[in-house]
């Protein structure tokens, strides 16, 4: 009998649509040789608990403006991938950047 899986800490659903906003901590850029895709962690506030949330790009190397420490808002459906929290190609608004404060 296969074990199941443990259940999630997080306050977020396991999937559906979410609207968020919170600030880029870290992105990944593909390499040359894997197929396009831009990465961005953000750390966002969901029902009083701080959450991590994987933002993927699929198809792009670069996403203009979206960098570590910019405030993001994004919407797009949340799945979870490997068990991480995952947005693919969400529509966003970038609201703050570093510069700024």
């Amino acid at each position: 009998m296969a074990a199941s899986p443990a259940p999630s800490t997080s306050a977020l659903p396991t999937r559906g649509r979410i609207k968020a906003h919170g600030v880029i901590e870290r992105i990944t850029i593909a390499p040359v040789t894997a197929s396009p895709s831009f990465r961005a962690l953000a750390r966002i506030e969901w029902d009083g608990a701080h959450e991590s949330v994987l933002i993927v790009w699929m198809g792009r190397r670069r996403v203009p403006g979206v960098e570590a420490g910019v405030t993001l808002r994004f919407e797009g459906m949340l799945s979870r991938v490997a068990g991480t929290p995952t947005v693919y190609n969400p529509r966003y608004e970038i609201f703050g950047r570093p510069e700024e404060y």
